[in-house]
């Protein structure tokens, strides 16, 4: 259920398909923030964002439906003065590279201190950024608008659509159920399916599903 939207402390909206990962959140930033929603998977960040409004949202990379970059891009686009952090597993600069270059104002990896993810709220909620020292190379740029610039990430060549198409491949969709999810016809996500056949030169589902995999549309 979601919670109300007037608070004196600040509201996070938190993503991430493993429960046990958002039971452990919820207790580490409550004493000082309000979390008025624990969703897991990208679309319901979507609605959460939408009906409630927070002051910062914190998603995962690998969730379930649409991946925790391309919601926080989807969520740029709709509500761009809600800054958002990854927070993930991908200590990798790749990652970090696709989260930027999607709008992400911070990038925490996992197993980071918890002190990093206060750090890194407290910086985007200043409207400033954080990154990880953990990610190579970065920390020497971990605070402040310093970030370090949004390489062509593997997998950039596709359009927005043509991510969530693959990634709903990937997770065992049917045409049929992308269609009923985008709000398209299923002839439009067979086109999708055949472009980005086109552009990756893969020939199979399986082979689409193991890109999606190597490149965190989705997790194992």
């Amino acid at each position: 259920m979601f919670g109300a939207q007037t608070r004196a402390r600040p509201s996070l909206v938190l993503a991430d398909d493993h429960a046990i990962v958002t039971d452990g959140l919820c207790r580490l930033l409550e004493p000082d923030y309000d979390v008025v929603a624990a969703v897991s998977d990208g679309r319901a960040l979507l609605e959460a964002v939408g009906q409630l409004r927070p002051d910062a949202v914190i998603a995962d990379i690998s969730m379930p439906l649409l991946n925790g970059i391309d919601a926080i891009r989807e969520l740029r686009k709709a509500h761009p003065a809600i800054p958002a952090i990854c927070l993930t597993m991908h200590a990798d600069r790749t990652y970090l590279a696709a989260a930027l270059a999607a709008g992400a104002a911070g990038f925490v990896v996992k197993h980071a201190a918890a002190e990093e993810l206060h750090q890194a709220l407290s910086a985007v909620l200043r409207g400033g950024s954080y990154v990880s020292p953990m990610v190579g190379g970065c920390g020497a740029r971990r605070r402040g608008r310093g970030l370090p610039p949004a390489s062509r990430a593997a997998g950039a060549e596709l359009t927005g659509r043509q991510r969530q198409v693959l990634q709903l491949i990937a997770e065992g969709h049917t045409a049929r159920q992308i269609a009923q999810l985008l709000g398209v016809s299923p002839k439009t996500v067979e086109f999708h399916k055949y472009r980005i056949r086109a552009l990756l030169g893969l020939n199979s589902t399986a082979q689409l599903a193991r890109y999606a995999l190597q490149h965190g549309l989705v997790s194992e």
